[in-house]
């Protein structure tokens, strides 16, 4: 399974993340920021770490299960 971490301290909780992911695996605390709250539906992707503005989300894609 790909690991997904945020870093809260940098991210500014404009929800790109959220959008450009198109598995939709995030949901939202209630100050905005992203939770991947479903982690196995992860492709690796990386779009939501190469749109984030602030560089707060890291994908470690796991290579061996592709």
């Amino acid at each position: 399974m790909n690991k997904i971490v945020v870093n809260k301290s940098r991210c500014k909780r404009c929800g790109i993340c959220i959008e450009f992911c198109p598995v939709k695996l995030y949901d939202k605390e209630i100050d905005g920021a992203p939770i991947p709250t479903r982690i196995e539906k992860c492709t690796g992707c990386m779009l939501c770490e190469l749109r984030c503005p602030d560089f707060a989300v890291k994908v470690e894609v796991n290579k061996d299960e592709k």
